[in-house]
């Protein structure tokens, strides 16, 4: 398969030379509309009423096969859009129809197949495979547009800033990527309050955080920095916060026991001779390296006998949260004390 990705498609676009079809998929719904928006205007002529026809999910495949193979109207080009089609429920004959689509389209057409909350795994899905098969086949685009990483967020949000009359360094933009996460909407947005808070001046990680909305994973990672400071209080502050946003308590519990997932997989990697960079590559955490760093400073107050205490602890309020009649706040509010009492003391608390 040889999927494109967001740099490549952002040249075709530019150079107006289009594909008879694109399917579009991949993490980053923000992207996935903006290039499909982007496509789509250049796409058609004339009237957007008789040139721009747009389907959803719930269409019936023959009506969009037929928009497709009609010639535009009083126009050179046309366009026809489909979104959150559930290919993989489909009848075998509106399944292959969409393949047919997307192998031949209608000279002046271009069809546009996006995903965006439908599923679609272009590793191991089978029928997934088989359409990007068929829009290589016929000359179209597979792209797979995920989050965009790294250096290139933080360019978009400097420049953003710098767009806006205001100052962000990277060391910055790179704080609020791990305040608010890497949806692209989702910093946009944070980035248009900052700025018109900061009005013409530079902004600073205080004023990230004054304010930014923090994410889930952020204020989980709060909440467990706390934890290792041995500072009780101020991680069961943090935990009041995060119920105070109304965070469920298995998506807190889940969040912080991956932390402590990060530091076992350090833990053996050093022991076994190995490097940080070898953790990063071998279970995929590409871009967000700096958790492990976070986990090998963490490591410090923690020893194999800690970490199997640990994790006792938090699967045991695993299973007390699953129950019936125990109050969450109450068990994360225990599991917070025993994880402190386990770094000071080396052993378990009831």
């Amino acid at each position: 398969m040889a999927l494109i990705y967001e740099d490549a498609l952002a040249k075709e676009i530019s150079s107006d030379r289009l594909c008879g079809a694109y399917l579009i998929f991949g993490d980053d719904t923000y992207l996935k509309k903006y290039y499909a928006d982007k496509i789509s205007d250049k796409a058609y002529g004339g009237d957007p009423f008789f040139n721009l026809q747009k389907f959803d999910g719930n269409a019936d495949l023959q009506e969009v096969y037929d928009a497709v193979k009609q010639y535009p109207m009083m126009a050179d080009s046309k366009c026809v859009t489909l979104t959150d089609y559930d290919f993989e429920h489909s009848s075998k004959s509106d399944f292959d129809k969409l393949c047919n689509l997307l192998c031949d389209t209608t000279d002046g057409c271009v069809f546009i197949v996006r995903f965006d909350s439908i599923e679609f795994d272009d590793k191991r899905n089978a029928k997934a495979k088989k359409l990007i098969s068929s829009v290589e086949k016929g000359g179209g685009r597979a792209v797979k547009l995920d989050h965009r990483k790294g250096a290139v967020l933080v360019k978009m949000l400097t420049d953003g800033a710098k767009k806006r009359k205001c100052i962000m360094s990277d060391n910055v933009a790179k704080h609020l990527i791990e305040t608010c996460g890497e949806d692209i909407s989702t910093l946009k947005n944070e980035l248009d309050k900052l700025c018109s808070y900061a009005n013409g001046s530079e902004i600073t990680k205080e004023t990230v955080d004054l304010v930014c909305i923090k994410s889930v994973e952020s204020s989980v990672y709060d909440y467990v920095k706390q934890i290792f400071a041995l500072d009780v209080s101020g991680a069961l502050k943090q935990l009041d916060n995060m119920f105070f946003m109304h965070i469920e308590p298995m998506i807190i519990l889940y969040t912080a026991s991956a932390t402590y997932v990060d530091m076992y997989r350090v833990f053996t990697a050093l022991n076994a001779g190995k490097k940080i960079l070898d953790v990063s590559s071998d279970f995929g955490y590409k871009n967000k390296a700096f958790v492990l760093d976070r986990a090998k400073i963490d490591l410090k107050k923690m020893n194999r006998e800690k970490l199997l205490l640990s994790f006792e602890a938090l699967m045991s309020a695993d299973k007390k949260l699953k129950s019936f009649g125990l109050e969450p706040r109450t068990v994360l509010e225990q599991l917070t004390v025993k994880l402190i009492y386990i770094i000071v003391k080396g052993e378990a608390v009831d």
